[in-house]
This record gives structure tokens, sequence and C-alpha cells, in this order.
């Protein structure tokens, strides 16, 4: 009865042990890089708005010695006008992510301007590319906040 048991015991624990590396998953083992303002992918701001906007990106990685440069493009919609309704105070086309450095900011001064409704008042900032392979946007096939769109209203 002691042998049966102390077989059942053992039987179970090496059922455990193997369990436990079975499918076992690895939450930080997909580096990502994104974009969102406060949670979230698309924002508003008001055409009465005289203010400087931050939107960060974000590198979601473990810790790494290599500069990872990301490249992004900025898109405006046909009712905004570059030096009217806002101006990119970033230079260039690039963000530098030197070691320890987990996010950086795209800079927009936004201007007061009225917006004519019946036009397109974007402006989307897109992940583009990076020198390291890294996955742009969330993990997932829908690569959600890959860009954040901001939308400019009366």
């Amino acid at each position: 009865m002691k042998q049966r048991k102390l077989l059942f015991l053992i039987s179970i624990m090496v059922l455990g042990i193997a369990a436990c590396s079975k499918d076992a998953t690895h939450p930080f083992d997909t580096r990502f890089i994104h974009i969102m303002e406060n949670d979230a992918s698309e924002v508003t701001v008001s055409d009465k708005a005289n203010a400087v906007g931050t939107y960060n990106v974000y590198l979601s990685s473990r810790q790494f010695f290599d500069t990872v440069v990301v490249t992004y493009k900025v898109t405006a919609g046909n009712g905004l006008v570059e030096g009217v309704d806002y101006t990119l105070l970033n230079t260039g086309n690039e963000l530098r992510f030197l070691p320890g450095i987990y996010d950086m900011p795209v800079r927009i001064k936004w201007m007061p301007n009225p917006v004519d409704t019946l036009r397109k008042n974007t402006l989307a900032i897109e992940l583009v590319s990076n020198n390291k392979g890294i996955h742009l946007g969330l993990p997932g096939p829908d690569a959600k906040q890959k860009i954040v769109t901001i939308t400019k209203i009366p």
C-alpha cells in the first residue's frame, strides 16, 4: 500500500514538472515598438489649441546594448496645413533609442486656426521601420499602435 502511494506521488510530481515546462511562454521575449497617446491610437486636439503635443514612441524590450533607430512618417489630411495648423518640432524622421532609453517623443506644436469640418483634419504619425528588425506596433496580426492619428476638431 505504501509503495502504491509513493509510486502515485512520484508519478504526479513527474507529470507536474513536465507540464510546467510545456507550452511555457516568456512574455518579454517579443520586442516591439509602438506609439500612443494616453493609451489610445486616436486622439483629438482643439482648433483653438496653442500648445505642444508630445506623442511618445515606446520600445518594449529587455535591456539591450545597441542603439535602435526608428524611422517614422507624418501624414497630414487635406484639411491641415503645416505652418498654419501645426509645426513639427522634431528634426528629421528618425528617433534614436540609446541603450537604457525606452521612450522617445515626437513633438508637434498646435496653432490656433479654425478647421473646415468638410475636410480631413488629421495628422497621422506612423512607425515605418527600425534598424534591428523589431516588430512595429503591438504584437499580433493587427499591429495596433503602429500609427497614432490626431484629429483637429472645432
